[in-house]
Protein backbone atom coordinates (compact mmCIF):
# COMPACT_ATOMS: atom_id res chain seq x y z
CA UNK A 1 0.00 0.00 0.00
CA UNK A 2 1.78 3.33 -0.90
CA UNK A 3 0.64 6.45 1.51
CA UNK A 4 -0.13 9.69 0.52
CA UNK A 5 2.71 12.81 1.29
CA UNK A 6 -0.24 13.57 3.84
CA UNK A 7 -0.21 10.46 6.03
CA UNK A 8 3.19 10.27 5.59
CA UNK A 9 3.64 13.67 7.67
CA UNK A 10 1.40 12.87 10.25
CA UNK A 11 2.89 9.05 11.07
CA UNK A 12 6.17 11.05 11.62
CA UNK A 13 4.63 13.91 13.58
CA UNK A 14 2.96 10.98 15.69
CA UNK A 15 6.41 8.82 15.83
CA UNK A 16 8.44 12.21 16.66
CA UNK A 17 5.68 13.56 19.41
CA UNK A 18 6.30 9.48 21.12
CA UNK A 19 9.89 10.15 21.56
CA UNK A 20 9.80 13.71 21.88
CA UNK A 21 10.35 13.55 26.04
CA UNK A 22 12.95 11.10 25.39
CA UNK A 23 14.46 13.07 22.85
CA UNK A 24 14.56 16.68 23.88
CA UNK A 25 14.99 16.45 27.48
CA UNK A 26 17.42 13.78 28.99
CA UNK A 27 16.33 13.91 32.97
CA UNK A 28 12.87 13.21 31.50
CA UNK A 29 11.76 10.08 32.96
CA UNK A 30 8.75 8.11 32.12
CA UNK A 31 7.21 5.83 34.36
CA UNK A 32 6.65 2.38 33.48
CA UNK A 33 5.14 -0.96 34.73
CA UNK A 34 5.19 -1.29 39.13
CA UNK A 35 6.18 2.55 39.55
CA UNK A 36 4.17 3.64 42.59
CA UNK A 37 2.92 6.71 42.62
CA UNK A 38 0.94 9.24 45.23
CA UNK A 39 -1.78 10.49 43.57
CA UNK A 40 -3.55 13.67 45.45
CA UNK A 41 -7.19 14.47 44.20
CA UNK A 42 -9.36 17.13 45.65
CA UNK A 43 -12.78 16.54 47.06
CA UNK A 44 -15.58 17.43 45.67
CA UNK A 45 -16.91 19.19 48.26
CA UNK A 46 -15.18 19.53 51.53
CA UNK A 47 -17.95 21.03 53.37
CA UNK A 48 -20.15 18.20 53.17
CA UNK A 49 -19.03 14.29 54.22
CA UNK A 50 -17.78 12.56 51.39
CA UNK A 51 -17.93 8.70 50.30
CA UNK A 52 -15.13 6.34 50.47
CA UNK A 53 -15.72 5.83 46.80
CA UNK A 54 -15.03 9.28 46.11
CA UNK A 55 -11.56 9.62 48.15
CA UNK A 56 -9.17 8.94 45.02
CA UNK A 57 -6.15 10.49 46.83
CA UNK A 58 -3.66 7.51 47.75
CA UNK A 59 -0.61 5.26 46.59
CA UNK A 60 -0.99 3.26 42.66
CA UNK A 61 0.66 1.24 41.47
CA UNK A 62 0.98 1.19 37.17
CA UNK A 63 -0.11 -2.75 36.42
CA UNK A 64 1.57 -4.83 34.06
CA UNK A 65 -0.01 -3.31 31.56
CA UNK A 66 0.82 -0.01 31.82
CA UNK A 67 -2.47 1.65 32.61
CA UNK A 68 -3.08 3.51 35.85
CA UNK A 69 -6.77 2.08 37.59
CA UNK A 70 -8.47 4.26 39.40
CA UNK A 71 -12.28 4.05 41.23
CA UNK A 72 -14.83 5.41 38.97
CA UNK A 73 -12.74 5.60 36.21
CA UNK A 74 -11.86 3.31 33.20
CA UNK A 75 -8.15 2.19 33.17
CA UNK A 76 -5.36 5.47 32.23
CA UNK A 77 -2.74 4.14 29.97
CA UNK A 78 0.31 5.75 31.61
CA UNK A 79 3.32 3.98 30.80
CA UNK A 80 5.74 5.91 28.98
CA UNK A 81 4.19 9.54 29.88
CA UNK A 82 5.77 11.76 32.30
CA UNK A 83 4.46 12.86 36.05
CA UNK A 84 2.56 16.27 34.51
CA UNK A 85 1.67 14.15 31.44
CA UNK A 86 -0.12 11.41 33.85
CA UNK A 87 -2.04 15.05 36.23
CA UNK A 88 -3.26 16.58 33.27
CA UNK A 89 -4.74 12.99 31.93
CA UNK A 90 -6.36 12.37 35.22
CA UNK A 91 -7.85 15.66 35.63
CA UNK A 92 -9.51 15.01 32.24
CA UNK A 93 -11.01 11.96 32.64
CA UNK A 94 -12.49 12.70 35.94
CA UNK A 95 -13.85 16.27 34.34
CA UNK A 96 -15.29 13.70 31.45
CA UNK A 97 -16.98 11.56 33.67
CA UNK A 98 -18.71 14.20 35.15
CA UNK A 99 -17.18 13.52 38.77
CA UNK A 100 -16.11 17.05 39.33
CA UNK A 101 -16.51 20.51 37.72
CA UNK A 102 -13.63 21.73 36.07
CA UNK A 103 -13.26 25.01 37.97
CA UNK A 104 -12.80 23.24 40.93
CA UNK A 105 -10.78 19.73 40.83
CA UNK A 106 -6.94 19.86 41.41
CA UNK A 107 -4.76 17.00 40.43
CA UNK A 108 -0.92 16.28 41.19
CA UNK A 109 1.32 13.14 41.66
CA UNK A 110 4.64 12.39 43.27
CA UNK A 111 6.74 9.50 42.92
CA UNK A 112 6.96 7.19 45.19
CA UNK A 113 9.05 4.09 43.87
CA UNK A 114 10.60 3.55 40.79
CA UNK A 115 10.25 -0.41 39.94
CA UNK A 116 12.64 -2.17 38.33
CA UNK A 117 12.42 -2.76 33.98
CA UNK A 118 12.92 -5.59 31.92
CA UNK A 119 14.60 -4.90 28.60
CA UNK A 120 15.42 -7.07 26.21
CA UNK A 121 19.63 -6.39 24.81
CA UNK A 122 21.17 -8.13 21.91
CA UNK A 123 24.17 -7.33 19.16
CA UNK A 124 27.91 -6.38 19.93
CA UNK A 125 27.28 -7.04 23.97
CA UNK A 126 29.10 -9.88 25.95
CA UNK A 127 26.18 -10.74 27.45
CA UNK A 128 23.13 -10.72 25.62
CA UNK A 129 19.51 -11.18 26.75
CA UNK A 130 16.86 -9.76 29.21
CA UNK A 131 18.40 -7.68 32.00
CA UNK A 132 16.33 -5.83 35.00
CA UNK A 133 17.54 -2.22 35.45
CA UNK A 134 17.15 -1.36 39.14
CA UNK A 135 14.35 1.10 40.82
CA UNK A 136 14.52 2.37 44.32
CA UNK A 137 12.84 4.14 46.55
CA UNK A 138 12.47 8.15 45.93
CA UNK A 139 14.34 9.60 48.85
CA UNK A 140 13.62 10.24 52.66
CA UNK A 141 10.43 7.69 51.48
CA UNK A 142 9.00 7.08 54.97
CA UNK A 143 8.41 3.52 54.40
CA UNK A 144 5.71 0.99 55.88
CA UNK A 145 6.83 -2.64 55.83
CA UNK A 146 2.87 -4.09 55.97
CA UNK A 147 1.85 -1.37 53.59
CA UNK A 148 0.13 -3.18 50.44
CA UNK A 149 1.09 -1.97 47.18
CA UNK A 150 -2.38 -0.90 46.18
CA UNK A 151 -3.28 0.56 49.16
CA UNK A 152 -4.78 4.19 49.14
CA UNK A 153 -4.50 6.85 52.02
CA UNK A 154 -6.13 9.95 52.91
CA UNK A 155 -3.34 12.03 53.63
CA UNK A 156 -0.50 12.33 51.05
CA UNK A 157 2.94 13.64 51.73
CA UNK A 158 5.20 15.78 49.12
CA UNK A 159 8.17 13.39 47.80
CA UNK A 160 11.49 14.15 46.46
CA UNK A 161 11.40 11.66 43.77
CA UNK A 162 14.81 11.40 42.26
CA UNK A 163 16.01 9.36 39.75
CA UNK A 164 17.54 5.93 39.57
CA UNK A 165 20.76 5.93 37.82
CA UNK A 166 20.00 2.80 36.50
CA UNK A 167 16.65 2.98 34.47
CA UNK A 168 18.81 4.46 31.32
CA UNK A 169 19.64 3.16 28.14
CA UNK A 170 23.84 3.36 29.01
CA UNK A 171 23.11 1.84 32.37
CA UNK A 172 21.21 -1.46 30.69
CA UNK A 173 24.05 -1.69 28.35
CA UNK A 174 26.87 -2.16 30.97
CA UNK A 175 24.10 -4.73 32.84
CA UNK A 176 24.19 -6.39 29.45
CA UNK A 177 28.10 -7.46 29.92
CA UNK A 178 29.04 -3.94 28.29
CA UNK A 179 30.15 -3.94 24.45
CA UNK A 180 32.25 -5.12 22.45
CA UNK A 181 35.35 -3.62 20.57
CA UNK A 182 33.11 -4.44 17.16
CA UNK A 183 29.93 -2.05 18.25
CA UNK A 184 28.74 0.28 16.36
CA UNK A 185 27.57 3.15 18.90
CA UNK A 186 26.82 5.64 16.21
CA UNK A 187 23.64 3.28 15.36
CA UNK A 188 22.16 1.68 18.81
CA UNK A 189 18.21 0.73 18.08
CA UNK A 190 15.89 1.37 20.41
CA UNK A 191 12.49 -0.07 19.85
CA UNK A 192 9.46 0.63 21.90
CA UNK A 193 5.83 -0.59 20.87
CA UNK A 194 7.39 -1.11 17.56
CA UNK A 195 8.18 2.15 16.57
CA UNK A 196 12.24 1.77 16.53
CA UNK A 197 14.76 5.22 17.03
CA UNK A 198 18.60 5.35 16.29
CA UNK A 199 20.46 6.56 18.66
CA UNK A 200 24.03 7.77 18.78
CA UNK A 201 26.24 6.90 21.92
CA UNK A 202 29.66 7.52 20.08
CA UNK A 203 30.23 10.67 22.15
CA UNK A 204 31.27 8.34 24.75
CA UNK A 205 34.42 7.38 22.80
CA UNK A 206 35.07 11.04 21.20
CA UNK A 207 34.36 12.63 24.95
CA UNK A 208 31.42 14.97 23.46
CA UNK A 209 27.73 15.05 24.89
CA UNK A 210 25.23 12.10 24.24
CA UNK A 211 22.10 11.62 25.52
CA UNK A 212 21.25 9.59 28.31
CA UNK A 213 17.52 7.92 27.58
CA UNK A 214 15.27 6.42 30.19
CA UNK A 215 13.59 3.44 29.12
CA UNK A 216 10.50 1.54 29.81
CA UNK A 217 9.43 -1.73 30.72
CA UNK A 218 9.57 -3.74 27.07
CA UNK A 219 12.37 -1.83 25.19
CA UNK A 220 14.10 -3.89 23.07
CA UNK A 221 18.06 -2.46 22.77
CA UNK A 222 19.76 -3.74 19.63
CA UNK A 223 23.95 -2.74 19.36
CA UNK A 224 24.49 -3.74 15.35
CA UNK A 225 28.01 -4.82 14.81
CA UNK A 226 30.80 -3.29 12.63
CA UNK A 227 33.00 -5.86 10.79
CA UNK A 228 36.05 -4.95 12.94
CA UNK A 229 37.17 -4.12 16.43
CA UNK A 230 37.82 -0.79 17.92
CA UNK A 231 40.90 -0.61 20.11
CA UNK A 232 39.23 2.74 21.61
CA UNK A 233 36.69 0.86 22.97
CA UNK A 234 38.57 -1.41 24.83
CA UNK A 235 38.53 0.88 28.14
CA UNK A 236 36.38 1.87 30.94
CA UNK A 237 33.47 3.57 29.95
CA UNK A 238 29.76 3.87 30.94
CA UNK A 239 29.09 1.14 28.35
CA UNK A 240 32.15 -0.94 28.59
CA UNK A 241 33.37 -3.19 31.65
CA UNK A 242 35.06 -1.71 34.45
CA UNK A 243 37.19 -4.86 35.14
CA UNK A 244 36.85 -8.19 33.73
CA UNK A 245 38.04 -11.89 35.44
CA UNK A 246 40.92 -13.68 33.81
CA UNK A 247 42.02 -17.29 34.62
CA UNK A 248 45.88 -17.78 35.73
CA UNK A 249 48.13 -20.97 35.83
CA UNK A 250 51.17 -20.76 36.80
CA UNK A 251 52.60 -23.93 38.26
CA UNK A 252 56.02 -22.91 38.38
CA UNK A 253 57.75 -24.09 42.01
CA UNK A 254 59.35 -22.42 44.06
CA UNK A 255 59.16 -19.10 43.80
CA UNK A 256 57.53 -15.91 45.73
CA UNK A 257 54.07 -14.25 45.02
CA UNK A 258 51.44 -15.02 42.93
CA UNK A 259 49.28 -17.92 41.85
CA UNK A 260 50.78 -20.51 43.00
CA UNK A 261 47.97 -23.10 40.97
CA UNK A 262 44.65 -21.93 39.14
CA UNK A 263 43.30 -18.96 40.43
CA UNK A 264 40.93 -16.05 38.94
CA UNK A 265 41.84 -12.38 38.99
CA UNK A 266 40.72 -9.11 38.08
CA UNK A 267 42.04 -7.19 35.52
CA UNK A 268 41.51 -3.58 34.56
CA UNK A 269 39.21 -3.25 31.22
CA UNK A 270 42.18 -2.50 28.73
CA UNK A 271 44.96 -4.70 30.12
CA UNK A 272 46.86 -6.08 27.34
CA UNK A 273 48.85 -9.92 27.21
CA UNK A 274 52.08 -9.15 28.47
CA UNK A 275 50.41 -7.37 31.70
CA UNK A 276 48.71 -10.34 32.52
CA UNK A 277 51.68 -12.54 31.82
CA UNK A 278 53.54 -10.37 34.73
CA UNK A 279 50.93 -10.80 36.67
CA UNK A 280 50.79 -13.91 36.72
CA UNK A 281 54.60 -14.13 37.57
CA UNK A 282 55.15 -15.76 34.10
CA UNK A 283 58.45 -13.83 34.02
CA UNK A 284 61.21 -12.01 35.90
CA UNK A 285 63.88 -14.35 37.97
CA UNK A 286 66.95 -15.88 36.41
CA UNK A 287 67.71 -14.93 32.83
CA UNK A 288 69.62 -18.36 32.65
CA UNK A 289 66.95 -20.36 33.74
CA UNK A 290 63.93 -18.42 32.55
CA UNK A 291 64.79 -16.57 29.64
CA UNK A 292 63.04 -19.35 27.46
CA UNK A 293 59.61 -19.65 29.24
CA UNK A 294 56.71 -19.09 27.21
CA UNK A 295 53.10 -17.67 27.82
CA UNK A 296 49.78 -18.92 26.31
CA UNK A 297 46.67 -16.85 26.26
CA UNK A 298 43.63 -18.78 25.54
CA UNK A 299 40.74 -16.50 24.23
CA UNK A 300 36.93 -18.10 24.15
CA UNK A 301 34.03 -16.44 22.22
CA UNK A 302 31.08 -16.85 24.99
CA UNK A 303 28.63 -16.47 22.37
CA UNK A 304 30.27 -19.04 19.42
CA UNK A 305 32.28 -21.00 21.44
CA UNK A 306 35.40 -20.65 18.93
CA UNK A 307 38.96 -20.45 20.63
CA UNK A 308 41.65 -18.55 19.89
CA UNK A 309 45.28 -19.41 21.20
CA UNK A 310 48.65 -16.82 21.34
CA UNK A 311 51.24 -18.39 21.89
CA UNK A 312 54.51 -16.49 22.59
CA UNK A 313 58.31 -16.66 24.21
CA UNK A 314 57.80 -14.24 27.47
CA UNK A 315 60.78 -12.50 26.53
CA UNK A 316 59.66 -12.09 23.37
CA UNK A 317 56.38 -10.60 24.44
CA UNK A 318 57.63 -8.35 27.11
CA UNK A 319 60.50 -7.03 25.52
CA UNK A 320 58.88 -6.51 21.77
CA UNK A 321 55.24 -7.33 22.35
CA UNK A 322 53.87 -6.08 18.97
CA UNK A 323 56.54 -7.70 16.90
CA UNK A 324 54.71 -11.13 16.45
CA UNK A 325 52.06 -12.49 14.26
CA UNK A 326 50.34 -12.88 17.54
CA UNK A 327 51.08 -9.47 18.63
CA UNK A 328 49.76 -8.03 22.26
CA UNK A 329 45.79 -8.46 21.91
CA UNK A 330 43.57 -7.08 24.82
CA UNK A 331 42.20 -9.31 27.10
CA UNK A 332 38.43 -9.91 27.37
CA UNK A 333 36.04 -11.63 29.93
CA UNK A 334 36.92 -15.09 30.61
CA UNK A 335 40.38 -15.30 29.22
CA UNK A 336 42.61 -17.67 30.05
CA UNK A 337 46.95 -17.17 30.73
CA UNK A 338 48.82 -20.40 31.08
CA UNK A 339 52.46 -20.39 31.98
CA UNK A 340 55.14 -22.97 30.68
CA UNK A 341 58.48 -23.56 31.94
CA UNK A 342 61.58 -23.37 30.46
CA UNK A 343 63.84 -26.42 29.50
CA UNK A 344 66.16 -25.89 32.24
CA UNK A 345 63.39 -25.39 34.61
CA UNK A 346 62.56 -28.61 33.30
CA UNK A 347 65.84 -30.31 33.46
CA UNK A 348 66.66 -28.58 37.42
CA UNK A 349 63.27 -30.21 38.53
CA UNK A 350 63.93 -33.60 36.62
CA UNK A 351 67.05 -33.68 38.64
CA UNK A 352 65.34 -32.69 42.02
CA UNK A 353 63.01 -35.81 41.49
CA UNK A 354 65.78 -38.02 40.91
CA UNK A 355 67.16 -36.25 44.03
CA UNK A 356 64.68 -37.34 46.03
CA UNK A 357 64.41 -40.88 45.07
CA UNK A 358 67.49 -41.55 46.06
CA UNK A 359 68.30 -39.98 48.96
CA UNK A 360 66.83 -42.81 50.79
CA UNK A 361 69.77 -44.82 49.42
CA UNK A 362 72.47 -42.27 50.24
CA UNK A 363 70.84 -42.33 53.76
CA UNK A 364 71.60 -45.97 54.27
CA UNK A 365 74.77 -46.01 52.19
CA UNK A 366 75.94 -43.65 54.43
CA UNK A 367 75.12 -45.26 57.90
CA UNK A 368 77.14 -48.51 56.53
CA UNK A 369 79.93 -46.70 55.59
CA UNK A 370 80.07 -44.48 58.72
CA UNK A 371 80.38 -47.95 60.70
Amino acid sequence: MRLLPRTCAVIATATSLLWGSLAAVSAALPLSAGDRIRLYVSEPDLQQPVDETFRLSGLYEINLNGNLELPLLSPLPVAGQELESVEQQVRAELIRAGLFQPSFVQVSAEIVEWAPVPVLISGAVFIPGEVFTDGRPAADLPRLANQPGLDREEIPFTLSGDYPSERFLTAAIRQAGGVRPNADLANVRLIRNDIERVIDLSGIVTSEPIEYVPLIAGDQIIVPELGFDQPELVRPTIVTPQVIAVFLSNQTQPRGGGATGGEIAEFTYGTRFSQAAVAATCGGGSETVNADRRVALVQTDLLSGETTVYDRSIESLLREPNQSEDGNPHLMPADSIVCYDSSVTNTAELFDVINTILNPFTRVLDLFINN
